[in-house]
């Protein structure tokens, strides 16, 4: 078998031995993984790919090969996550536009509610006017929520990410106590971040709460637990592009999985499947980590829920 035919597939192609040791990397896989073919040769192939979404593995039978392992060209999956945010962001747009529009008539009910309430005698009365203002004042706070994520830039520097997850697992701790099962598995090999501190740990502890209330919410589940993971990935899809390294946070848990009807709308503002929930928890992390460069994606199932959290190891 001559490998140099597979130079012409635009696919990653990795030939290993018995050990599952590289013997020969085509041209792709040298672009894949940012490492020369002399670099590639001799690696062991499983944590070279540990990170990889989708790997065909067929098992050979010419020496000195024992196995060919393929990645597949990735464009569909960028161009669907680049559709999909180009859905969120438009949808974002219009939210607050409309965010803006009732921001004053909402100023000037609760104005009327006050003075109103200062005129009335009966005391009975007075709190249906207390009504208004508490529902007033509520629908301000969900409008500030939905325009503040704007208002500001990024305000970049250097931390370690692990600092952000001992934060999140504080006050997870903190408003959970014993009810959940919180365990931390971090790869201490990770490089510092650079980044928007207050926005990636507001975008983990929305994602972290999400799944300590999908818990907490089914009485009937058998010892809730909650995973908050620190991994170092390679070979990233992202929102616009491929990146060698970047940093994946995984939030995972063992509730009842994500309902089929909002899988494909769960980044959606707005879209909730609880009663108390307001929809814009984890809409505002998916657009914190994408004005990063990153993003969020999950897979789910019952009994095995997972958020990833990925940023991009490069300069913004």
């Amino acid at each position: 078998m001559d490998p140099a035919g597979y130079d012409l597939l635009k696919t990653a192609v990795l030939l290993l031995d018995g050990d599952r040791r590289v013997r020969h990397a085509n041209t792709a896989a040298e672009e894949y993984f940012g490492l020369s073919r002399r670099q590639l040769e001799g690696m062991d192939a499983d944590p070279l790919i540990g990170m990889v979404q989708s790997v065909v593995k067929v098992p050979l039978r010419a020496a000195p090969w024992a196995w060919l392992y393929e990645i597949p060209v990735r464009a569909t999956l960028l161009d669907d996550r680049q559709h999909a945010h180009a859905e969120q962001t438009a949808q974002r747009e219009s939210l607050r536009n409309l965010a803006h529009e009732i921001r004053n008539p909402l100023s000037g009910l609760r104005a009327a509610a006050q003075l109103l309430e200062g005129e009335l005698e009966d005391p009975g009365l007075r709190d249906y006017t207390g009504v208004i203002i508490a529902e007033a004042d509520r629908l301000v706070d969900l409008v500030e929520r939905l325009v503040s994520s704007q208002r500001q830039g990024l305000e970049i520097r250097c931390f370690n990410i692990h600092e952000v997850c001992e934060r999140v697992y504080t006050l997870l701790a903190a408003e959970y106590g014993r009810r959940i099962e919180i365990v931390r598995d971090y790869d201490a090999s990770a490089p510092e971040l650079r980044g928007d501190f207050s926005r990636i740990l507001q975008a983990l502890l929305n994602v972290a709460r999400n799944a300590g209330q999908a818990l907490t919410e089914n009485p009937g589940l058998q010892a809730p637990r909650l995973i908050l993971r620190t991994r170092v990935g390679h070979q990233l899809v992202l929102l616009r592009r491929q990146v060698r390294m970047g940093l994946v946070l995984s939030v995972i848990d063992n509730g009842p999985g994500v309902p089929d009807a909002l899988r494909d709308k769960i980044f959606h503002p707005l879209l909730t499947g609880r009663a108390q929930g307001s929809g814009l928890g984890l809409s505002l992390a998916q657009e914190f980590m994408q004005q990063h460069g990153g993003l969020v994606e999950f897979d789910s199932r019952p009994g095995h829920t997972e958020f990833r959290l990925i940023l991009p190891m490069e300069p913004l």
